[in-house]
């Protein structure tokens, strides 16, 4: 679990591409400390495990389905990324419950000012995560604990203070640039929940009544 508070942004230093396999190695500092072969981290908002690290890089690999699912495609050398490791018991819990598992991808339509605020719009790639994109809601971009401004359609706003547009790779995204998005799980398990609720009532209930429990109760 993550809580989509960037610790780091990271360099991308090498790629290696089969088909939608994918191995990268990241330059990074803070995260490398006290890491270990098979921990995560979130790289852009997907949850990574290290196969290998040194004291200022490490390897991760990319599945297939994550490949299609993230922008993780997209990469290249010298790309920057938001990075962040797995959340320890007992650490501050700052931003809002992420998983790392990426919902859909959308890209930038516009990047304006506002005050001291940058606005950044973007068009969802999936309809289905707008079912859990609410105003004032929280919603993950690139891996950054971001709160909604609007949802008109399916484009979401978000508005970006100075520090966390300083702290993050978000800083160089623009019009156009793809990013990851997730959907606030709380919103995604009701929904589950509901369903399986409507499932369970119009599913015949099953009698526990038989000839072995009849008889053991002194009915037979």
């Amino acid at each position: 679990m993550f809580t989509g508070l960037i610790e780091e942004i990271g360099l991308i230093k090498g790629i290696r591409k089969h088909g939608e396999v994918m191995q990268i190695n990241v330059a990074a500092k803070k995260v490398i400390k006290g890491i270990a072969i098979g921990d995560s981290i979130a790289v852009n908002g997907v949850c990574l495990t290290v196969t290998s690290f040194h004291m200022s890089e490490f390897t991760a690999d990319v599945m297939p389905e994550t490949f299609r699912k993230s922008s993780l495609s997209h990469l290249s050398n010298g790309r920057t990324v938001n990075l962040e490791r797995a959340m320890i018991a007992g650490g501050r819990f700052g931003g809002h419950i992420v998983q790392g598992h990426v919902d859909s991808t959308g890209h930038i339509v516009a990047r304006y000012i506002d005050g001291n605020a940058v606005v950044f719009e973007i068009k969802v790639g999936d309809g289905e995560l707008l079912k859990y994109t609410i105003p004032k809601g929280s919603i993950t971009i690139d891996g950054i604990s971001l709160t909604i401004v609007s949802v008109l359609q399916n484009v979401v706003k978000v508005s970006v203070i100075p520090h966390t547009l300083a702290q993050t790779a978000l800083q160089q995204r623009d019009v156009g640039d793809i990013v990851n998005l997730e959907g606030d799980v709380i919103g995604k398990y009701v929904e589950h929940l509901l369903r399986y609720q409507d499932k369970e009532i119009d599913k015949p209930k099953k009698s526990n009544l038989s000839s072995a429990f009849l008889t053991e109760h002194g009915f037979m």
